[in-house]
């Protein structure tokens, strides 16, 4: 009977995301999202000696969320983007139902759902507005994939953990062969602050992920981050390892490293908050010249609840200038003025 509730439930908020009023949420089920919008001005000339720039939406986001006796829950979340061609389209970024058992620190989780990584460094960096994390910008990790997931809190947070088995092509693509990854988060607090919360004080996290792309071969990650946030600040660095590998190519495996250091500052009595972060990828390290670094800083003020804005700079540096170094160029230096909206 149990199982029936839980698959019932599924049904109901797949039903509940078209359906469903807003005024439903005291019920269970409760509708909002997120728009990040920016204009976009590139610092360099380029070659036709003007300045690049553009406003754009870059993302938005519709979550409908359900919460159901028997410790029943789940999410669906639409996400519209912008594509290669330039008009806005429209893909499903979750859709899975969740299970916690009666007096249980374990929720299951299935269908398509978060990745271990970059939903937790998110949270901790708190700007997703300004752009993507480094695994994710620099094509290493994707957000949201299809699997089962365990996840766990023990002792107020002291221990969190974050667990599944995915397709592993990401949101983005197909499953195309039998071939599955395995993620893995842990995170524990070795130190408290004056913020309790999942990711507060200072703590130890750390991921592995042992998998292999469509058609074999190694798709491997191993991260590690120390960080500490407290109600004035946040600050963390990572390093992570990866392993990639085609069974159906000649390309020889490639070991890289990526790092990401970042850090928040919210000023005190204000609505402002100082940010900075620096990103490291080094794709092969058999290889020499292909490293870049990634420098982002800026001031953030939140207006209210729901509205937030950010001016800030983000410059890559080539050790080696690439093919196209003019349009490398023009592209490597730019201003930024973005807003999140959420409600």
């Amino acid at each position: 009977m149990r199982i029936m509730r839980w698959f019932a439930a599924a049904l109901a908020l797949l039903v509940a995301a078209v359906c469903v009023p807003r005024s439903a949420s005291a019920q269970g089920v409760s509708t909002g999202g997120v728009v990040y919008g920016q204009w976009l001005y590139q610092l360099d000339p380029g070659a036709d000696s003007t300045h690049f720039n553009e406003f754009s939406v870059t993302r938005a986001y519709v979550n409908i969320r359900g919460k159901f006796e028997g410790g029943v829950s789940g999410r669906v979340t639409g996400d519209i983007y912008r594509d290669a061609n330039g008009s806005y389209d429209y893909r499903l970024k979750y859709a899975y139902v969740g299970w916690t058992p009666e007096n249980s620190p374990i929720t299951f989780l299935f269908g398509q759902v978060q990745t271990p990584w970059l939903d937790w460094n998110e949270g901790m960096w708190g700007y997703r507005m300004q752009g993507t994390m480094a695994l994710d910008r620099n094509g290493y990790l994707s957000s949201s994939d299809i699997g089962l997931v365990l996840e766990g809190s023990f002792q107020d947070h002291l221990f969190n953990f974050y667990a599944g088995v995915y397709n592993g092509e990401g949101y983005h693509a197909a499953e195309g062969d039998r071939h599955k990854d395995v993620m893995a988060r842990a995170s524990v607090r070795l130190l408290e602050s004056d913020d309790m919360s999942a990711r507060g004080g200072l703590r130890l996290t750390l991921e592995g992920q042992l998998g292999a792309p469509t058609g074999g071969g190694r798709r491997n990650r191993a991260i590690g981050q120390l960080s500490y946030r407290s109600r004035l600040f946040t600050l963390a660095t990572e390093i992570a390892a990866t392993a990639d590998s085609s069974a159906t190519s000649a390309t020889p495996q490639l070991d890289g490293v990526v790092s990401s250091t970042f850090g928040v500052l919210d000023v005190p009595n204000s609505e402002v908050s100082l940010i900075g972060r620096v990103d490291l990828v080094n794709p092969n390290k058999d290889v020499s010249g292909d490293r870049r670094t990634e420098y982002i800083f800026g001031v953030a003020y939140r207006v209210g609840p729901n509205l937030r804005i950010l001016g800030d700079w983000d410059y890559i540096h080539h050790e080696t200038p690439p093919a196209d170094f003019t349009a490398a160029s023009a592209a490597a230096s730019k201003a930024l003025f973005q807003v999140e909206y959420s409600f």
